[in-house]
C-alpha cells in the first residue's frame, strides 16, 4: 500500500474501537475530527441561535452551550459574527444597558434568515443520510462494545 493511501482496516465496529485511521504519515485522531466537525457547523448554530430574535454575544454563547453542548469561546464567535455581518446575514447595534456597559446585539437580516433555512435543509438531509449510513455500525457497537451503555 502506498504512503498516500489509507492504512485503516477494520472488519467490524469492534475491530475499529480505539483504532485511528492514518492518512499518509499524519494521524487523524477522533478529537481533531470532532473539533473540525463542530467548527464546520458553527455558522449554522449561530444563525439558529438568532432565529427568534436579537441576542448579545454572551447570550449567543450561552444559548449554544445550553441547547447544543457547543462550548464556544468569545475569540471564536465574535470574528464569525463579524464575518456574518460583512456578508449581510447579520446586523448589529449597540444598546445601552441598565446593568453596566452597552451591549452589542445581533439579529438576522432577511438574507440571514434565508441562509439559515437553506443551511438547515442541507443539514437535515445530510444528518439523516449519515444516520442511515451509520445504523449498522451503531448496532455493532451496541452489541460488541463493553461501553455499550454509554452509546
Amino acid at each position: 500500500m502506498k504512503d498516500s493511501e489509507s492504512t485503516f482496516k477494520a472488519t467490524t465496529a469492534k475491530d475499529a474501537l480505539g483504532a485511528r485511521p492514518e492518512i499518509g504519515a499524519q494521524e487523524i485522531g477522533p478529537d481533531k475530527w470532532e473539533v473540525q466537525l463542530r467548527k464546520g457547523s458553527l455558522e449554522l448554530a449561530i444563525l439558529s441561535a438568532l432565529w427568534h430574535g436579537r441576542l448579545y454575544g454572551l447570550e449567543i454563547l450561552r444559548d449554544l452551550e445550553t441547547r447544543s453542548e457547543l462550548i464556544v469561546v468569545e475569540g471564536t464567535v465574535y470574528p464569525l459574527l463579524n464575518r456574518l455581518r460583512a456578508l449581510g446575514l447579520v446586523e448589529s447595534e449597540w444598546v445601552e444597558s441598565d446593568f453596566g456597559h452597552p451591549r452589542k446585539y445581533y439579529q438576522l437580516t432577511p438574507a440571514g434568515r434565508l441562509r439559515a433555512v437553506e443551511m438547515a435543509r442541507i443539514w437535515v438531509r445530510f444528518s439523516a443520510s449519515m444516520t442511515n449510513l451509520l445504523a449498522p455500525l451503531n448496532e455493532d457497537l451496541k452489541n460488541d462494545d463493553p461501553r455499550k451503555d454509554e452509546l
